[in-house]
């Protein structure tokens, strides 16, 4: 039941991300949240305040990048939840081509409800690959 419950609120948070609106995903965020996107890429770091997280997702909705949710998997009690969040990531070029089509994992910590902690995990190399994409046909979105 709190995996469906999740799921559904997770869809609903990417939904909304996808459509340009990043306040439901930021207003799961702790205060203190810790934020770690792994690999050597522009994307790559650890995000440590809710402005460092924003800043994250608006470069995330600004370059086009969508991302689903296909299965959640939580447990725990509500002031120490975990959460695992399988889906795929993908942009499309102007053209339609799709330029960059990704698997992720995300792995979250949860306290009452708010993001404490999470890390996604992925192919770094296709993030690298996007990266390369951008710099040789849309230089403007990787500032």
């Amino acid at each position: 039941m709190v995996s469906w419950v999740m799921k559904q609120l997770i869809s609903l948070v990417m939904a909304r991300t996808r459509a340009g609106d990043i306040r439901p995903t930021l207003a799961l965020d702790a205060p203190d949240l810790t934020f770690v996107f792994p690999g050597r890429n522009s994307w790559s770091g650890t995000y440590r305040t809710r402005d460092d997280h924003r800043q994250w997702l608006e470069r995330l909705v600004r370059v086009g990048v969508k991302t689903d949710v296909d299965e959640v998997v939580a447990g725990g009690w509500p002031w120490n939840m975990t959460a695992c969040i399988r889906g795929r990531s993908w942009r499309d070029a102007p053209s339609g081509e799709r330029v960059y089509d990704n698997r992720y994992v995300i792995w979250a910590k949860l306290r009452w409800g708010r993001l404490k902690a999470y890390e996604v995990y992925e192919d770094t190399e296709k993030a690298q690959a996007l990266d390369e994409y951008l710099t040789a046909h849309e230089p403007a979105l990787m500032a």
